[in-house]
């Protein structure tokens, strides 16, 4: 293993890399499958942050069974003074929390030394969405009628027509959609399941996809994987769309007209809250439409909408200023 940084800085990626994790968080890794549910890439970041709390431990001489507070709180400070991003401190300490106590639960250790060590608090920023002329640009980007510009036309207009997450996307199967009564099953964070209405414009990008000349022609002769056949979005193999896949269609098309590096499909899920606010829709409608769990995520667009207000007051009406 290559020798850790000077003052205890993080290891480098080739360092965690060469770590295997501690016999205990693996154990905790499986109970979060087993008994939590919870998803592959939830799993991920889960051990990328073990890993990294295993490879301090092991700079300061302990392991996850004799690790104290202040161990603990001197992980926090050197990832905070490495210049991590607070919120990825924040889900690193939430890793190492839930480690602690399992073990304590599963008898493996008497004490839980992570309960008193504070979880940063996060500043939250204020999501920044594209006006509706900016999306409408990217969208009116998509030229030809051939199967990968159908395609990427539903993909974009489902996913500012809905504000479905992009792993909701493309985990879409065919018996989700109901085109006729314009409805879409979207199945969310923890396996939560929601009915979203399907605009006007997403239900006709759908509809020229699923013609001859759209999805069937990406169709391959044999399907690699059963759910394949079943996957509303296909890519060029005729394999299910990854999530990389559709991050690339809407950053393809957001660089053709000057936004690429504003624009996500995360974005995307923003500018449908934001723009729906701001045409006097109910927060909490818009609370069940993006599968928010508490309301409070969802007043994050709130702000975003009052400050546009704001924004356009002080340009508009003339005692709004000290300008005469």
């Amino acid at each position: 293993m290559a020798s850790p940084s000077v003052g205890g800085a993080p290891s480098t990626a080739e360092d965690v890399q060469s770590v295997v994790l501690e016999e205990n968080a693996e154990d905790f890794l499986a109970w979060l499958v087993v008994e939590k549910g919870r998803a592959a890439n939830t799993l991920e970041s889960y051990r990328r942050d073990l890993l990294r709390y295993h490879a301090h431990l092991g700079r300061r001489g302990v392991d996850m069974a004799t690790a104290t507070s202040d161990d603990i709180v001197a992980f926090v400070h050197v990832l905070v003074g490495s210049g991590l991003a607070l919120s990825s401190v924040k889900r690193t300490l939430v890793a190492v929390r839930g480690l602690h106590r399992f073990l304590v639960a599963e008898e493996k250790r008497l004490d839980d030394p992570a309960v008193d060590v504070e979880i940063p608090q996060v500043p939250r920023g204020l999501p920044k969405a594209l006006t509706v002329a900016e999306v409408a640009s990217v969208i009116d980007a998509v030229v030809g009628d051939d199967r990968v510009a159908r395609r990427d036309r539903a993909i974009l207009e489902t996913l500012y027509g809905t504000g479905a997450r992009v792993s909701e996307l493309v985990s879409l199967s065919l018996a989700d959609i109901d085109l006729h009564d314009g409805l879409m099953r979207l199945v969310g964070k923890g396996g939560t399941e929601r009915i979203v209405p399907v605009g006007r414009h997403a239900a006709a990008a759908l509809r020229q996809w699923f013609e001859p000349q759209g999805r069937p022609e990406m169709e391959p002769e044999r399907w690699a994987r059963r759910s394949d056949a079943d996957a509303v979005f296909l890519n060029r193999r005729g394999s299910r769309l990854s999530r990389q896949g559709a991050w690339g269609v809407v950053r393809r098309y957001a660089t053709e007209v000057g936004l690429g590096a504003r624009l996500s499909p995360h974005v995307l899920r923003h500018c449908c809250a934001t723009h729906m606010l701001d045409h006097g829709a109910d927060i909490r409608t818009v609370q069940e439409l993006l599968g928010h769990a508490s309301i409070s995520t969802t007043q994050i667009y709130t702000k975003v909408s009052i400050e546009r207000l704001m924004n356009v007051y002080r340009a508009a009406h003339p005692r709004a200023t000290g300008a005469s």
